[in-house]
């Protein structure tokens, strides 16, 4: 069975994956997952973090010379804004600052509020750097390995948009390539 985990914040020092349940000798094309990871980051973003990051994996374990050897498999992702989030959100135990960005009031349509009461937190910051856009980075990390195990088998996941109307906002993405092939402006939705 295939299974994977992450383990990071979004302001931490990396994100990481496990991945475990792919055969052994298994071919691995690190450029391929890197190219998984830039394309995860075309994407609109609300902040400059996406300027700040240039994702790329690591892989610490479970692969030598290019293939699996059947044993679970570790990759890190590099945070470069851990710099500027180091002493607020350090490791090792410290006395509270008082000019510590704490979160308390929760963001609407965010895991902030659910985090906070599940664990027992007065400080939503722990909720948020875990269930964040930036953490996704490590799934779609571990989703390249899924793709990797289909392309054995001749088997390729795609998807797109049969038809969609434009967001009245006049924002717009844009798509990895059209049907024919080329860069061009994708479309952002509404739910009605």
């Amino acid at each position: 069975m295939l299974r994977f985990y992450t383990a990071g914040e979004s302001h931490g020092q990396a994100l990481l994956a496990f991945i475990s349940g792919l055969p052994a000798q298994m071919p691995i094309d690190v450029k391929f997952i890197n190219h998984e990871l830039r394309r995860r980051q075309l994407g609109y973003g609300r902040g400059g973090r996406q300027k700040i990051e240039k994702d790329s994996a690591e892989i610490f374990a479970g692969v030598r010379h290019g293939k699996t050897i059947g044993a679970p498999i570790a990759l890190r992702i590099e945070n470069r804004d851990w710099a500027n989030w180091e002493k607020i959100l350090p490791v090792e135990a410290a006395e509270e600052d008082p000019g510590a960005r704490k979160l308390v009031a929760p963001r609407p349509g965010h895991a902030d509020l659910a985090g906070a009461q599940k664990f027992n937190y007065h400080d939503a910051r722990y909720i948020l750097e875990r269930a964040s856009a930036r953490e996704t980075a490590a799934r779609v990390a571990a989703g390249a390995f899924a793709k990797l195990l289909l392309r054995e088998f001749d088997t390729e996941i795609a998807s797109h948009t049969h038809s969609g109307r434009p967001c009245t906002s006049g924002k717009t993405g844009y798509v990895e390539k059209n049907s024919s092939g080329e860069r061009g402006p994708g479309f952002s939705f509404a739910l009605h």
